[in-house]
Formats: structure tokens, C-alpha cells, sequence
């Protein structure tokens, strides 16, 4: 919970001068007199797009309904909604397989009416961000298909292998034990071919070879198709497995090494994953994918195109995405730390302060922070860190220093939606078996988007949407927590409100920390403006704390502007620093300021 650092400590850290205090809080100090582009500070908001709104009744979210809900969008406060992808697909992973880069899934909507999405949401000032999928393509995909041919620049745009000769039994076997990560070996053998292609998510999603320089450029291509069709960006999936090991000087794959997490061999986790993942080529693709943003933003002008990188990587890997000290990387590697360490450790402040000092004290120099809690491939935030939290996460996203990243429902509380073995969807699942299919499921987290307490919660007017609805969305949905006198939807639009106008939160300095055993402390703070101040209880009862432990020089009193949903406490009212009682699960933000209003 606390350093063991006792001395002050200061670390060069983006920036930063991070301190360590013999109290156990941490201080990060940092310039205010830089502009910031508009991604430093922003609220991204991903949209699933299969399960936001349908527009045309068929039980599936389109691009038509996400535009007739970007006010929606807008009167959040969102800055840009990233979509999970769009592109024509046979839909075995629901989008992941693509079988077209350039063009949309039908069942989603046209050309036509994507422009007319982007013409909407530039209207509204909000920016639209696509999601990139490098690593692979559907086996339906017209270059794999080619490639299976063998036909002129295709034969090497797949990871192909003979494959080896078992010496007892003559039978062919794959080139490695390299599994996918939807169980099972990561090679398929292709009968027409006469080679294993590698995969390392489902059969029908065949990895790109990217030691070739036509996948690289063919993948660029894509890149700049659809910054020319006006989107702000990308979100960049599955990244470090990009690269695998090159052959060894005979032609052969070495195989990986029993990790000694699972006695289940189907599973990716029964194997290490060095050689499969977290290369260092990756890292430099990553490089040249930011040098087509800023190719294009220099060339055809306008705001700063941003790579955002997904990563579940160790620090030391993570961090070079961002770049060095000659070369610009990513703009933002997702920061997933409040997802994998709460996992591991248990929702607690310590864990919390875990979560935080393990990215802004790897952080490199001159980079920008963000902080994630949830997505289309976890359980929701309020499922696994319990509804009683649910205000607390989002306050703390808001309060830390960087951008924030909310997945759709966040902002209502929504929870996992209960999911049959019959009703599955997800490959991930559907890959194992009635007993154990929920170990791997990510669809209680897919469940459509809770509109209205109306047919199908105002997502569709279809008898069956493509997932069953989850429980309770007759009062928790957006209609209902709008005119709720308060909500988590309230809460979350006053945290926005608040982020966007507070000059300590957009420019200051950050200290944060445990109190006491199980509450966790952010000030955020600038000499010009008032300061911020989160605090929440994540102990199972109620205690009182003395925020001097903290911070001296706090005020005697600070301003409540926002609290959790269950809390009883006034907004405006005054609380002493030094016996603030909180109950448990509550959650406020505070102002140094005597008044409540947002400065």
C-alpha cells in the first residue's frame, strides 16, 4: 500500500517530477504552460456498434442508428466516440474477421452511410475514431484467398509453414505448439495449399506476414483510405502479437514453454507467449503507422490524427509505443492497469494506488497519461468492481491526469447481461463447452445499449436482438436516469462538466494516495484555480478519515461539488479535512474553493 521508498525521491517521469512522501502519497509536478492538443485532456467514448442502436429493426446495432444518437454523444461531453469495427466481415468474431478493409458490413449500413455519420458528428464537433485491425484478415478475404492460390505478390502475405513430420508416425503436425487465443493450436493446415497458415485468434482469422513490405504498405493504404473518408483516428487492435519469431537458420519455429498457469493444454495460458508476442519489430510498426498520421495531418491539414495502441504488455514493453527520445509513437497505448491489477490484487485503495504508480512511474518523458476501466472484451466495471463502486471508477477517471476512455453503459452503471450457453455468441466461448464456456465469455458485456424502459430497453423494434437484453433495464436506462433527480448518468455528465472547466484538472499538478486502510486520495492542483480533491471508501463499512494523513496543506474545509449516488451528503456544503466520515462505497470530489461553483 505505501512505497518503501522513505526519502523524497524525485523520478523524471513525462514530464513529471514524481515524489514519493514518507506518508506513502504520491506527487507528480508538471509544466502549465503548454497548449494541449485535443486529445491530451479528452472523454473517448467506444461504441460497440452491434449492440447501440438499431435503426432498421433487424435485432443488430448499424451505423444509422450510432448517428441518431450522436447528440446522445454530444450532450455527454464526449470529445470522440471510438466504433469497434464497421468493415464487411463474416462476422465469426464480429468484426474482427475482416474480408474487406474498405468498405462496410452490410448488415451495419453503406459507404453512404458512414459519410453521412461523419457529416453528423463534425457538425456536433465530435471526432469519430475507427478501430484497426493489423494483425489479421477473414480467411473470405480476397488476399488470403489469392495467397492460397499462390498467385504473384500474394504467396507471402500469411505466415505459412510445411509443417513438420512426426519420425514415428510419418503424420504431419503443425510447425509449433503455439496456441490461439480462442483455444486450441495456432496453425490450421490448408488443404489446397498444401501448408499450415498461422492464426493466433480463430480459424478464420489468418495473420498477416508483416516481415513482408506489401502487407506493410497494403496496411498503410488502409490507414490513409480512411482518414480520406474523415475519421480522427484509430484504435489499433491485438498489437503485440503483431510479430513472431523469425525461423531459425533450418526453417523451424521453436516451441514455447509451459507457462505452469493451467493444466488445460487448450488453453493460450497453458504455454508462455515470448515468442508469439511483445516483439520488438511491433514496436517500430507502431512507429511508422504514427508517421502516417502526421504525413497526413501535415499534408491535408486540420486537428492531430491519433493512434491509440491496445496492450496488455509489461510496462518496460508498453511504454516504447509512446516513442523515444528521436521518434514519435502512439499517442496513447491503452492504460489497462485499473482492469488487470484490480483483477489480480482485489478492488482496494492499495490496489488502486498499485494501478496508478505503475504507469505514471514508467510514463516517459513528455507523454500523456489515460486510464481505461472497461471494454468490449471485459466484464462491465460495475460487475466486477461492484455497483457500489461504479461512481467511485468513474470519478477516478476523470480526476487523474490524461484522457479518459468510457465504454458504452459505463456511464449508466450498467452490469453484465446473463448469457445461456444457448444464446453464446463470442468465439471465445463458443470455442469451449457448456461447462466451462463463461470462463471465456465476453458477451454479458455486448448486451444492447439501454435507451428507454420500453420494448427491447429502445435498442430495437425486433422480436429477438442478436444477444438477450441484461436484467434490470427497465430502471436502468438512459430515459430513466435523465429524469431521475440524480443518477450515475448525472453524476457522470457533472464529472465531464467539471474536467472540462477546471483548470486544475485540465493543467495541474497530481498527488494521490492511500488513507487509512482502504481509501484512496487524488488532488489535483494549479496555483490559479481551486483545487480538486477525490476521495472514496472502497472499505466494506463506513470510517472516518483525517485528510492531514494526506496533505497538510489542505484547507480546514473543502466544498463537496460531487458525490456517488448513494451518498446522503449536500453538494455545496463544507466538510471538515481532518473527520470526514464516509460511508461505504462513497465517493466525493471536492473543492479547495469555498464555492461550488466549477473554476
Amino acid at each position: 500500500m505505501h512505497r518503501t521508498r522513505l526519502d523524497l525521491l524525485g523520478l523524471l517521469v513525462c514530464g513529471l517530477v514524481i515524489l514519493a512522501h514518507p506518508s506513502g502519497s504520491c506527487e507528480t509536478t508538471t509544466s502549465t504552460t503548454a497548449t494541449k492538443d485535443w486529445w491530451e485532456n479528452a472523454q473517448f467514448y467506444q461504441i460497440y456498434p452491434r449492440s447501440f442502436m438499431d435503426s432498421d429493426g433487424d435485432g443488430i446495432g448499424d451505423l444509422n442508428g450510432i448517428t441518431s444518437k450522436l447528440e446522445y454523444l454530444k450532450d455527454l461531453g464526449v470529445t470522440a466516440a471510438w466504433l469497434s469495427p464497421i468493415f464487411t466481415s463474416p462476422m465469426v468474431d464480429f468484426g474482427y474477421d475482416i474480408s474487406d478493409f474498405f468498405d462496410i458490413q452490410p448488415e451495419y449500413g453503406t459507404l453512404d452511410d458512414f459519410r453521412a455519420l461523419i457529416k453528423r458528428a463534425n457538425e456536433l464537433d465530435l471526432k469519430i475514431i475507427l478501430d484497426f485491425v493489423p494483425n489479421h484478415s477473414s480467411d473470405e478475404n480476397s488476399w488470403f484467398v489469392k495467397s492460397v492460390n499462390r498467385e504473384k505478390g500474394y504467396e507471402d502475405y500469411y505466415v505459412w509453414h510445411d509443417g513438420k513430420v512426426n519420425s514415428t508416425t510419418g503424420a504431419r503436425e503443425p510447425p509449433s505448439n503455439w496456441l490461439q487465443a480462442f483455444r486450441g493450436s495456432a496453425w490450421e493446415w490448408n488443404e489446397k495449399r498444401q501448408q499450415y497458415y498461422l492464426h493466433q485468434f480463430a480459424v478464420q482469422q489468418a495473420d498477416l506476414n508483416y516481415r513482408n513490405p506489401l502487407v506493410v504498405e497494403q496496411m498503410k493504404r488502409v490507414l490513409r483510405y480512411w482518414l480520406d473518408q474523415g475519421v480522427a483516428g484509430f484504435r489499433c487492435d491485438a498489437v503485440p502479437v503483431l510479430f513472431e519469431i523469425e525461423p531459425d537458420a533450418d526453417g523451424q519455429y521453436a516451441d514455447e514453454e509451459l507457462s505452469g498457469l493451467t493444466d488445460d493444454v487448450e488453453d493460450r495460458k497453458y504455454l508462455k507467449s515470448d515468442l508469439i508476442e511483445n516483439r520488438p519489430e511491433t514496436i517500430d510498426m507502431a512507429y511508422q503507422w504514427r508517421v502516417v498520421m502526421d504525413d497526413y495531418q501535415r499534408i491535408h491539414g486540420g486537428d492531430s490524427r491519433v493512434l491509440l495502441i491496445e496492450t496488455y504488455a509489461p510496462p518496460a514493453y508498453t511504454m516504447q509505443f509512446y516513442g523515444n527520445r528521436s521518434t514519435a509513437g502512439a499517442h496513447l497505448p491503452f492504460n489497462f492497469n485499473l482492469i488487470t491489477v484490480l483483477a489480480s490484487d482485489g478492488v482496494s485503495a492499495g490496489s488502486i494506488k498499485t494501478a496508478v504508480d505503475n504507469w505514471l512511474d514508467n510514463l516517459p518523458a513528455g507523454r500523456v497519461a489515460n486510464w481505461v476501466i472497461g471494454n468490449h472484451d471485459q466484464r462491465r466495471a460495475a460487475s466486477r468492481y461492484g455497483t457500489a463502486n461504479a461512481d467511485a471508477m468513474n470519478m477516478l477517471v476523470m480526476v487523474l491526469p490524461g484522457a479518459s476512455v468510457t465504454y458504452q453503459g459505463e456511464e449508466l452503471g450498467m452490469t453484465d447481461g446473463e448469457i445461456s450457453w444457448e444464446d453464446t455468441q463470442d468465439p471465445a466461448a463458443c470455442n469451449s463447452n457448456s461447462d466451462i464456456y463463461e470462463q471465456f465469455t465476453r458477451d454479458p458485456s455486448r448486451t444492447p445499449f439501454q435507451w428507454t424502459s420500453g420494448t427491447n430497453a429502445g435498442f430495437s423494434t425486433a422480436s429477438k436482438t442478436w444477444l438477450p437484453l441484461a436484467a434490470g433495464y427497465q430502471t436502468l436506462n438512459v430515459d430513466a436516469e435523465q429524469a431521475a433527480q440524480r443518477s450515475h448518468l448525472k453524476i457522470y455528465k457533472a464529472l465531464v462538466e467539471l474536467r472540462k472547466s477546471s483548470l486544475a484538472l485540465q493543467n495541474g499538478s497530481t498527488k494521490y494516495g492511500v488513507v487509512g486502510e482502504n481509501v484512496f486520495v487524488v488532488k489535483r492542483y494549479i496555483s490559479s484555480s481551486a483545487s480538486i480533491i477525490y476521495v472514496a471508501n472502497f472499505a466494506s463499512k463506513g470510517v472516518t478519515v483525517d485528510l492531514y494523513e494526506f496533505d497538510k496543506t489542505l484547507p480546514t474545509h473543502l466544498t463537496l461539488l460531487i458525490r456517488s449516488l448513494q451518498s446522503s451528503k449536500a453538494e455545496g456544503s463544507l466538510f471538515e479535512v481532518t473527520g470526514l466520515s464516509l460511508a461505504a462505497g462513497e465517493a466525493l470530489v471536492l473543492s479547495s474553493s469555498s464555492s461550488s461553483r466549477f473554476d
